[in-house]
């Protein structure tokens, strides 16, 4: 899509879904940077356009947009702190320090980058510190949830965490309230947790439905934490459910990141269920697939757990 065409579209998809400017624009930018977007007179940053698509539903990388020298760094930061961030969650517990340090120190440099009313790049970074933590180690969870709802709140100001489907999210903000969830489970309330992952898978299925291919790693992520959940509090049946329901989306929209996790969960559940032929054939295959991604954290729980649950060792 070229740039003239970008401000127009916006506004002929925002119509369409009865969006007002300032509901659209809410905590990302003033209306009437908006306004101008879509009268051609204005282009706001590259994190803006793509955090105003993506509360639309739409395809966040099909628009042109030339990007400052300053926009550049900042966005070739922002992709290798992700990277650093997925390293962190597969690494073992001695890589992790290592891993922690080295991401921290660009999430610094980020910052020096960062404009105080940047609202979407400090949101970024108050994420991504909480997952990687503190130099000497990670947020307790009470620390956590503080710093999750204050980014979230930077750019939606009415958070209502009972009544989600009123909102509209970037992927970012989606990301958010998955954090949001999983620290309300560490808090030890899987009753809230469970709440918000039950209004999130909703709203990601809904929202996102005509670009599903786009946003299936959103999918899987939450169904997937939403079993988890579900299978703390021994409701396997609606575990495998959800789960299930991850699994084909993994399959259906090649997007695996998250599938060995799912298997894995899924062998759970049907251990608890007392199935055990299932249950090896789910450990199996989560086994192999966590040693071809290279998850090494995951791995080890996993052969914990054959160990425990079935006393065997991989291979069996």
């Amino acid at each position: 899509m070229r740039e003239l065409f970008l401000g127009e579209y916006i506004r002929q998809e925002r119509r369409k879904q009865g969006l007002t400017q300032e509901r659209l624009c809410a905590g990302i930018c003033e209306p009437i940077t908006i306004s101008r977007l879509e009268n051609g007179k204005q282009m706001p940053s590259y994190g803006r356009v793509r955090a105003l698509l993506q509360r639309l539903g739409l395809p966040d990388e099909r628009f042109y947009a030339l990007l400052s020298k300053h926009e550049l760094e900042i966005k070739t930061l922002e992709d290798e702190i992700r990277a650093d961030v997925i390293r962190f969650e597969r690494a073992s517990p001695e890589d992790r320090p290592r891993i922690r340090a080295a991401g921290l120190q660009k999430l610094e440099e980020l910052e020096k980058l960062t404009e105080p009313d940047d609202r979407l790049s400090r949101q970024y970074i108050i994420a991504r510190r909480v997952t990687l933590g503190k130099p000497d180690g990670p947020y307790r969870p009470e620390e956590r949830l503080e710093l999750l709802l204050d980014a979230l709140r930077l750019t939606v100001p009415g958070l209502d965490l009972e009544a989600l489907d009123l909102g509209l999210y970037s992927m970012e903000e989606t990301t958010l309230l998955n954090q949001i969830a999983i620290t309300y489970s560490q808090l030890g309330q899987p009753k809230k947790a469970i709440d918000i992952y039950r209004q999130l898978l909703r709203y990601v299925q809904k929202h996102y439905s005509s670009g599903m291919s786009r946003y299936a790693g959103k999918l899987t992520l939450i169904a997937c934490n939403y079993a988890h959940e579900l299978f703390k509090v021994g409701r396997y049946d609606d575990a495998l459910e959800a789960a299930e329901l991850g699994r084909k989306a993994c399959v259906e929209y090649a997007h695996y990141q998250f599938l060995p996790i799912i298997l894995h969960l899924m062998g759970e559940c049907r251990f608890r269920q007392g199935d055990v032929d299932r249950c090896k054939e789910y450990y199996r295959d989560a086994y192999c697939l966590y040693k071809v991604i290279g998850d090494e954290h995951d791995r080890l729980l996993l052969e914990k757990d054959i160990a425990e649950h079935l006393g065997l060792r991989f291979p069996f």
